[in-house]
């Protein structure tokens, strides 16, 4: 799906979420666009990624994702595929491959509202909620919060704040 088409198709669920919470709509957008690939890997309408901590009432999925930490000993609650030890910018992190569970959905529509609510459930996002209709300083106090494992998610998510903000 190209952007334009992604922006178009999920444009009315970002808006909603907008409404419901006052996060900037093209922040939701990017944010889906990013965990989701421009909507390519959305299994069970999964467009955030947010994990499921139970993995017992048949709302989740266990998928194999990458997470990156800075610790050998973490994710010890998951099945672990491997941990392999990188250099980032001249800093050692190490990358996991695992097997986590996360939420799943029956629309997309479900998975936006649900998003919205983890963030407003959770006090660890105040930040970034208090500065939700600027798209920029959202994103920046979510990488702050440490929503994302990624090293890259800050540079990524702006450049693509930059393209939903073209056919937004």
């Amino acid at each position: 799906m190209t952007p334009k088409d992604f922006v178009t198709k999920f444009k009315p669920f970002a808006l909603i979420t907008e409404q419901k919470t006052g996060i900037s709509a093209v922040a939701i957008l990017a944010q889906a666009a990013v965990e989701s690939g421009w909507g390519k890997y959305t299994p069970a309408n999964m467009f955030f990624g947010i994990k499921d901590t139970d993995g017992l009432n048949g709302n989740e999925q266990l998928i194999l994702t990458t997470e990156y930490s800075r610790s050998a000993t973490d994710f010890k609650k998951n099945k672990i595929v491997s941990v392999t030890p990188v250099m980032i910018k001249g800093e050692k992190y190490f990358k996991y491959k695992l097997y986590a569970y996360f939420r799943k959905y029956s629309s997309p529509e479900e998975s936006f509202t649900d998003h919205a609510n983890f963030f407003l459930k959770n006090k660890r996002y105040s930040a970034a909620i208090a500065v939700g209709s600027d798209p920029i300083k959202f994103t920046h106090e979510l990488v702050r919060a440490k929503y994302a494992t990624g090293v890259n998610y800050l540079k990524l998510m702006l450049q693509v704040i930059q393209i939903i903000q073209r056919y937004f």
